[in-house]
């Protein structure tokens, strides 16, 4: 028997237009920064707005990815599109890890031979950069529960960080003539940038190879299962996320000689159970009675192999 409980639609559309309105700031910050890095000579802005580059692509991938993850399922594709926003989270995770790379790589050099910019230029650029990315946060914010909508958010993040810097560090040559705060600053926000790819990459594979969700333990789950009044027993059991807040469950449950009447109302409380303590809301529940158990001649362990009873 089966039972599902559809995420809200309207909370993906209010991501998707958050993402829309990112994605437009991005892009004019983009051109400010291409335009203003050429005037002011400034390397910094130029390699930020190489980053800007790779958040817009990001960001529309994150747009798109969500576009088709609110079609409904299809005989094909019974569960939808739901996994595209993991696997664009996991591009993003990817495209994070290599702009942190090239934020190292930018700053090595820059340690040996700090360029001389026309600060001015790139102060009134980056302040206009930060205004923007600030603006972006907050149409993303409240919205962080999903991993391509975290992904975005830690693109636009790692652009406030950036925009940030580059102030701080427009200021302080302004003030002291000193181009050595740039590449510092540079590689602390590589590395805060790098850490939080980290855990988007770990959490959207772990999503993609379909373990357990994070927090949740398969033997508590189990134990709580059979405390269920009628049932003996629970084998089988898969927990997994179809994507970010949405856990499935699916398991064999032992229950006593009952009528089919009797196997509903079980059902009924497993489910309002699995809801409400576990958070899981898409469940396949197979009920076995004792005599079934007994007499099936073969059972599939967790690993796939198959053995006679």
């Amino acid at each position: 028997m089966h039972a599902h409980t559809d995420s809200s639609g309207r909370h993906r559309i209010a991501e998707r237009r958050g993402l829309r309105i990112t994605l437009v700031l991005t892009a004019a910050i983009l051109v400010a920064e291409v335009v203003g890095g050429y005037l002011s000579n400034s390397l910094a802005l130029l390699a930020d707005a190489g980053h800007m580059l790779t958040d817009v692509l990001a960001v529309g991938l994150a747009y798109l990815a969500l576009g088709l993850a609110i079609r409904p399922p299809t005989e094909s594709k019974t569960y939808g599109w739901y996994r595209l926003e993991v696997l664009a989270a996991l591009v993003n995770g990817v495209t994070l890890v290599v702009m942190s790379l090239f934020i190292f790589w930018e700053a090595y050099e820059r340690f040996f031979e700090p360029p001389e910019i026309s600060t001015g230029t790139m102060l009134v650029v980056a302040t206009i950069g930060l205004l923007a990315n600030s603006l972006g946060l907050v149409f993303l914010s409240g919205h962080g529960g999903s991993l391509n909508m975290r992904g975005a958010y830690l693109h636009v993040l790692g652009d406030l960080l950036s925009s940030v810097a580059v102030v701080a560090g427009g200021l302080f040559m302004l003030l002291t003539g000193n181009y050595l705060v740039d590449p510092i600053l540079s590689m602390l926000i590589g590395f805060i940038i790098i850490f939080g790819a980290y855990r988007l990459l770990r959490e959207s594979v772990d999503v993609l190879l379909e373990a357990i969700p994070s927090g949740m333990e398969l033997e508590e789950v189990g134990r709580a299962i059979t405390e269920v009044e009628g049932v003996i027993g629970v084998h089988d059991l898969h927990i997994w996320s179809l994507t970010s807040g949405m856990n499935a469950l699916s398991c064999h449950v032992e229950v006593r000689t009952t009528t089919l009447a009797e196997s509903d109302t079980l059902l009924s409380r497993i489910n309002e159970l699995l809801r409400h303590q576990f958070s899981i809301t898409h469940t396949t529940i197979q009920v076995e009675s004792e005599d079934y158990r007994r007499s099936a001649p073969i059972h599939w362990d967790l690993r796939g192999e198959d053995k006679v009873q």
